[in-house]
């Protein structure tokens, strides 16, 4: 009878010692603001992360967007971060809002694309972009890729940020000031259908700005990330016809000292759950494979280079870190 208790207490010890040792990773991925898509499709990810990576407990986080994930994602804050292309490259370069300070991060997966929207109310009777000049608008909140993207497209189109009055406010906020008549225009540059302009269409006449062919010309001549789309009409209530306007493919980057195989156990759990992710919102069927050698604008991560050669996917030059 002792030989036996004894055996069970030895039992419990070595289980016990089993479970101190057992070790946790916690992921922090980056992503917006809730009124835009970042942040469902993270939730999808940390879920998808969560249940079938051994070892992994991930969670979304609330976020500024883009600039402010890639900042955390090179401190360590994050690690992951959803960011659009352009801004992705120019904090990978060190350019524009990174003022020369390279981060170190790298591509891990591409998400789908995004459309700049420039939305305003129908009443206002604005229909072009440049009308914006001496106006109150919204270019999006601080940090986020819908504020770089819009501060580079009025740029391009001659139109400085000393020309309008910016409140520089989140999705929601941007749909409750035009609601409200405090802002003529405001800016979103996230994939089609996104929840906060779509519930101001349904109480308010809305008019999403298409570009010019000229206009579209002097934005692609001064941002080689961007490519001219059109976003299909029927999308929001009243905005019956397709608009011209400004696409960017939208990365999930990671802080470039990630252990290979934790990436590569990460990228494989979400291309081979993919289809969770887009029962979340169906943007992420873009985000396949072969979508992240065609479109990722920087180096991608030797765990990701892993998980697509394994795949027969060849991985160009250029992607290499």
């Amino acid at each position: 009878m002792k030989r036996t208790i004894l055996l069970v207490s030895i039992c419990i010890l070595v289980l016990a010692a089993g479970v101190a040792t057992a070790k946790t990773t916690f992921i922090s991925i980056g992503t917006g603001g809730t009124g835009g898509i970042y942040y469902p499709y993270g939730g999808g990810v940390a879920e998808i992360w969560s249940k079938y990576v051994p070892g992994i407990k991930a969670v979304a986080e609330v976020t500024g967007a883009s600039v402010e994930n890639v900042k955390l994602a090179h401190k360590g804050e994050t690690v992951i971060g959803e960011v659009m292309g352009d801004v992705a490259v120019a904090g990978y370069q060190g350019l524009s809002k990174f003022k020369g300070k390279k981060h170190d991060v790298l591509g891990m997966a591409i998400m789908y694309p995004n459309l700049l929207q420039m939305v305003a109310l129908k009443k206002s009777g604005i229909t072009d972009i440049e009308q914006v000049a001496g106006k109150n608008i919204s270019t999006g909140s601080p940090g986020s890729g819908t504020n770089f993207m819009a501060e580079a497209v009025l740029n391009a189109l001659g139109i400085p940020k000393d020309k309008y009055k910016d409140s520089r406010l989140s999705f929601t906020e941007s749909a409750n000031a035009l609601r409200d008549g405090t802002i003529t225009v405001g800016a979103w540059s996230v994939g089609p259908g996104t929840s906060s302009i779509l519930d101001l269409a349904t109480t308010h006449e809305v008019e999403v700005i298409g570009f010019t062919p000229e206009q579209t010309d002097k934005i692609l001549a001064a941002n080689d990330t961007y490519s001219a789309v059109d976003l299909a009409g029927g999308v929001y209530r009243g905005v019956d016809n397709p608009v011209s306007t400004i696409g960017v493919w939208n990365v999930m980057i990671c802080q470039a000292s990630l252990d290979t195989d934790l990436v590569y156990n990460l990228v494989k759990a979400l291309y081979e759950h993919n289809d969770y992710l887009m029962k979340i919102h169906p943007s992420a069927a873009y985000t396949t494979p072969e979508n992240a050698v065609k479109y990722c604008p920087i180096p991608l991560h030797p765990g990701t280079i892993k998980y697509l050669k394994e795949r027969g996917i060849e991985v160009p030059s250029n992607l290499m870190p």
